[in-house]
């Protein structure tokens, strides 16, 4: 059986090096991880976005020209910033010097799986790249659940968009109604066979909070 996928599509956007911007930045990263279904990467990727945009306002300068971009590297998610600057190199200083600079890259070191710098002709690269535990780039955590949902939900999606000349947020949108659609319609069911919806939904609340509660206890006991 061919298994649901998720298309992630590489996600950039230009901004000036701004210490008032780095929080912006943070959230459109969160926003694109949610979008992207890498919710358990989201506060690692913030964090790295942070310090590396930090970087470059500390030792490119204030103001200076920017970029960061998203993709995926085969089953991690690769982190870019972009600047003009070839001089300065980001370094680490460990966390027991008494440097005023550098910190920032031992942060991006100790919650990244590596990373590293790219030269070019018009500027430098600082990457990172944070695994995801997908089996593949377009794949989910191996959930069955979502799975089963997304393969009803793609036939309701089939005709409303075009996957390959929408943009993401396009896509994400037509989805989300597809997935509400798909909703309604299984209501519409329930009632027609005599069940009651609210109390249909209320247990499908119930089991999906219990879930939720039983995979954030797994993941505080690691």
């Amino acid at each position: 059986m061919q298994r649901a996928c998720m298309t992630r599509r590489p996600w950039n956007v230009s901004f000036a090096a701004e210490p008032e911007g780095v929080a912006a930045l943070r959230r459109l990263t969160h926003m694109t991880l949610e979008e992207w279904g890498l919710h358990s990467v989201s506060e690692a990727a913030q964090l790295c976005v942070g310090e590396l945009v930090s970087n470059v306002i500390t030792h490119v300068g204030n103001g200076i020209p920017a970029a960061l971009g998203m993709r995926m590297s085969g089953t991690c998610l690769r982190i870019e910033v972009h600047d003009p600057d070839l001089g300065s190199l980001p370094t680490v200083v460990a966390a027991d010097s008494d440097a005023e600079s550098g910190r920032g890259m031992a942060l991006v070191e100790a919650t990244a799986d590596r990373w590293g710098v790219q030269l070019h002709s018009n500027g430098k690269v600082t990457w990172c790249e944070l695994a995801t535990g997908l089996s593949s780039p377009t794949g989910h955590t191996d959930d069955p659940r979502v799975d089963r949902v997304e393969a009803l939900v793609g036939l309701y999606q089939r005709d409303r968009i075009s996957w390959n000349s929408s943009p993401s947020l396009l896509v994400v949108h037509a989805t989300t109604e597809a997935a509400v659609e798909l909703m309604a319609d299984v209501l519409h069911w329930l009632r027609a066979h005599g069940r009651d919806a609210d109390t249909a939904l209320d247990r499908a609340q119930m089991r999906f909070e219990s879930v939720l509660l039983s995979e954030g206890n797994s993941a505080g006991e690691l």
